[in-house]
């Protein structure tokens, strides 16, 4: 594997999105219940059991798990391509449906949009199958 190769991947590029993307979801997620629950509940040690009841904080809490369901999958495959030497075509392809869908997936959740929220995750999921092909094929 060429290590020159490697770096130039345009894999890389969103495998640092995706990372940020984590982050935007950790942060969506405290912000929201801070918001509720107050800024000496987030800097407190939460010993309680006390959680956020809003619509919103839930909402935030469930897309922020949803992510991270599929996180380690879009990482493993990720890096399988790049360590592959099919970080192009179809796995490519894959990697950017999953990343814009996931990106869409926040506000539709966010939103309470049915339906529309759900192609989407099946959206990302066909990123994450077209991945899997290109890996494996």
């Amino acid at each position: 594997m060429d290590p020159l190769a490697v770096s130039a991947s345009p894999l890389l590029p969103l495998i640092g999105g995706s990372v940020v993307l984590l982050v935007v979801h950790v942060l969506m997620q405290s912000m929201i219940a801070t918001t509720e629950l107050g800024s000496a509940w987030n800097a407190g040690p939460r010993d309680e059991e006390k959680r956020p009841a809003g619509k919103f904080a839930g909402r935030a809490e469930r897309a922020s798990a949803n992510f991270r369901e599929t996180y380690p999958g879009f990482l493993a495959l990720a890096f399988g391509l790049l360590l592959a030497g099919k970080a192009a075509g179809i796995g490519l392809a894959g990697a950017v449906i999953w990343m814009v869908c996931r990106i869409v997936y926040i506000p539709l959740y966010l939103g309470g949009i049915p339906y529309v929220r759900s192609l989407v995750w099946l959206g990302s999921m066909a990123g994450m199958g077209l991945m899997f092909f290109a890996l494996m094929f």
